[in-house]
């Protein structure tokens, strides 16, 4: 069978065929049409969980080693791989570089097409190769049909060199789950218009990067519950923000607050320190940098004092 008529097969490029008069509905009709469409990704995406935090912890664990998450997609699934690991660094406060969205074509293919980029698999291993990916990284392949040959040369490159592997697929038994450590197959069916992977099969791309980089992010101690505290006040905005983090985490008045807040130069979590563990600022930042985020932190510095390892 040649690759169109495989292409053809994958459910991702079936038709519905109780769609036939699609062009012909309303504007309403068709919105309704999409929306109902769109309601059946949840579901697929909990259907993928074990596999997700799977994926988590792989993460989690070569992160451990001072590795990176690496994305690789083309397309659409490069395009959301871009902004995912855009957002990671405003919304945990971590070093550019940590989560790194590789795309092929490059640059511009996140405005304009790219005309054959996905079809080279040596391309995407080279682009594996020039970001240094090592046995402490991860690497996560990202394509609904689970067969795109950029993604699989790129995912294959990252196991040669001993890189923890994850594949993202919408097909059930796709060639990328077949070569990855971890496969996430997110099962969303026939799209509404054809072929269209940037519709629910997009939508589920999504909901899993979202989950898996925040997943990774509360695993690696950026979060406090569910509180972010990476945040800095740097604007009016964040430093409303930033007081209500720190008095939420802390329940302290709003005059000890803004003290701990300007002693942490604006600094969620380094405020979050002080006023738990009832140190100065700089004695705050020294925990935190021990690792493990504001719990750990609080943490150590009551076991500093003797008081017993009761969790906060």
């Amino acid at each position: 069978m040649d690759a169109a008529g495989a292409t053809g097969r994958l459910v991702t490029e079936r038709a519905r065929t109780d769609l036939a008069d699609l062009d012909t509905r309303s504007a309403r009709e068709v919105v309704a049409v999409l929306a109902a469409a769109d309601a059946e990704v949840p579901a697929a995406v909990a259907a993928a969980g074990d596999a997700v935090a799977a994926a988590v912890d792989l993460v989690v664990e070569r992160m451990g080693r001072g590795g990176r998450l690496l994305y690789v997609g083309a397309g659409t699934p490069g395009r959301l791989a871009a902004v995912d690991a855009s957002e990671v660094v405003p919304t945990f406060g971590t070093p550019p570089g940590l989560v790194v969205a590789v795309v092929a074509g490059g640059s511009r293919a996140l405005v304009e097409e790219s005309p054959g980029a996905e079809d080279d698999a040596a391309a995407g291993a080279a682009d594996v190769h020039a970001h240094g990916v090592g046995p402490d990284d991860v690497v996560v392949g990202i394509t609904a049909s689970g067969r795109t040959p950029y993604v699989l040369g790129a995912v294959d490159a990252a196991r040669a060199v001993g890189a923890g592997t994850v594949g993202v697929s919408s097909n059930p038994g796709a060639q990328l789950s077949g070569r990855v450590d971890v496969a996430v197959e997110v099962v969303t069916g026939p799209e509404v218009v054809a072929g269209s992977t940037r519709l629910k099969a997009g939508t589920a791309q999504k909901l899993v990067l979202n989950q898996l980089s925040t997943a990774v992010m509360v695993r690696r101690g950026r979060t406090f519950g569910p509180l972010m505290t990476d945040v800095r006040a740097s604007n009016e905005k964040l430093r409303g923000r930033v007081r209500r983090i720190v008095t939420e985490a802390t329940g302290a008045d709003a005059a000890d607050v803004e003290r701990a807040v300007e002693a942490a130069d604006g600094h969620a979590g380094t405020a979050v320190v002080v006023l738990l563990a009832g140190v100065d600022a700089d004695r705050a930042r020294a925990l935190l940098a021990g690792g493990g985020g504001v719990r750990a932190a609080v943490e150590r510095a009551r076991r500093e004092r003797g008081e017993g390892d009761e969790r906060v």
